[in-house]
């Protein structure tokens, strides 16, 4: 069953999001949250019965809008290298307003975590359909592009899991950037 929100609601679920974004969700409660979002319990709870299912819908919220901007971007390419590099770059692009904070409640809260694998692996699979294009219409050298997407999901696995932060210091959207670097300069022709 689909919920539609009032635009009341809508409005609340985005700043929610941002707020997630900006400071984490670990340690709000939804005592807190009502504060910060100016209003009520019932009305928070339009967007989820629990806290649990708030952080949940707002992460999915932040991915779908992620996902949408980031196809956008991709789309609006000319080109197979540009489009792989819109496409990472857009993924950068999404995470940059994620805080340090909200990537570790992410990375510790399991439904979170799932919906950042879940998005972590239809990514790596789109990068897999543009580098098969852009090998199949000759812009990219011939490259196995099962095992350059496999390469790709692997690092971006470790980057949603916090290992790329935590051995190398650089941030969500900082690594994509690098990661975009690192493919394109492997796949030209």
């Amino acid at each position: 069953m689909v919920t539609v929100l009032s635009d009341r609601h809508e409005e609340l679920a985005d700043q929610l999001v941002a707020l997630f974004l900006a400071e984490g969700f670990r340690r709000f409660t939804l005592g807190d949250l009502t504060q910060r979002l100016h209003c009520s319990k019932t009305t928070l709870y339009a967007l989820g019965e629990s806290k649990e299912q708030l952080v949940g819908n707002a992460v999915v919220r932040f991915f779908r809008a992620a996902t949408s901007e980031v196809e956008r971007a991709t789309a609006e390419a000319d080109g197979a290298e540009a489009k792989v590099a819109a496409y990472l770059s857009a993924v950068a692009d999404a995470l940059r307003p994620a805080s340090a904070a909200f990537i570790a409640d992410v990375a510790a809260h399991p439904t979170a975590r799932r919906a950042y694998a879940r998005n972590t692996k239809i990514a790596a699979g789109r990068v897999h359909e543009l580098i098969d294009e852009g090998v199949a219409s000759g812009d990219f050298r011939e490259v196995h592009a099962a095992f350059v997407a496999d390469t790709v999901a692997n690092t971006m696995q470790r980057i949603q899991s916090g290992d790329v932060l935590r051995t190398t210091g650089l941030r969500d959207a900082e690594a994509y950037e690098e990661l975009a670097r690192l493919v394109l300069r492997g796949v030209r022709s």
